[in-house]
This record gives structure tokens, C-alpha cells and sequence, in this order.
């Protein structure tokens, strides 16, 4: 499988979603042709927020070998919109896995049966 767009991921990401009740985060690792390599839930939070794990995320990548990884996780609260602490969080992510040559290839908010992206936000 491959992951070359935003639709392609959306599908493939949804199921992780659509009943959580707790924010959840995906990491989705592809490789050079965006190829699917793994898909992994990261972390698991509460109701109202979740840590974004840099170094097992930047490790995960490093072990497949990835040369990018794209980020996903829920809002419980319906609303799809990036919050002020999701994007620094994902500033911090991609300033992480810059100098290990693995690019963010996008950070996707689920809501609502909704699905926000950053990179098509322009916050990537």
C-alpha cells in the first residue's frame, strides 16, 4: 500500500479513530516511494489531550529504516481543528526527525467524521 494522499491516509487512519473516547496518537512510517512500512498508536491520553512522543516515534522511524513519517490523533470533543498545542507539538516533531533525514509528512487531526490536515493548512 501506498500513501500518496491525503484520502489515502484518512482511510487507512480513520478505524483508529472512530469510537475513541480517549485521544489516541498513530504514527504511520513510509518509506522512499510511500510505501506503507507500519503503523503503530503511539499513545493513548485522556479526554482532552495526549502527548505527542518524539523520541519512540524518531526511534520507530530509525528502526524501519523510514524515510518519513506522517502523525495522526483524535479530538474527543468533536472539534477537528489544530489546537495552539498540537502545532508546537508538531514543530517539535518535525525539528526532531529533520537532522535524522526522516521528513513529517503531515500531522492529521480526526473529529467528528472530520479530518484536518496541517500540511494542507500550511502549518507544515
Amino acid at each position: 500500500m501506498r500513501i500518496a494522499t491525503l484520502s489515502d491516509a484518512a482511510a487507512l487512519l480513520a478505524p483508529f479513530f472512530a469510537e475513541a473516547a480517549e485521544e489516541r496518537v498513530v504514527a504511520v512510517h513510509v518509506g522512499a516511494g510511500r510505501e506503507l512500512l507500519a503503523v503503530t498508536l503511539e499513545e493513548v491520553g485522556g479526554q482532552e489531550d495526549v502527548a505527542l512522543p518524539v523520541r519512540s516515534i524518531a526511534a520507530g522511524a530509525l528502526r524501519l529504516g523510514a524515510a518519513a513519517v506522517l502523525v495522526a490523533h483524535n479530538h474527543p470533543s468533536g472539534d477537528p481543528a489544530p489546537s495552539a498545542a498540537d502545532k508546537e507539538a508538531t514543530r517539535r516533531l518535525a525539528d526532531a526527525l529533520r537532522p535524522l533525514g526522516v521528513r513529517l509528512l503531515d500531522h492529521i487531526v480526526f473529529a467528528g467524521g472530520e479530518c484536518r490536515s496541517m500540511a494542507a493548512l500550511g502549518l507544515l
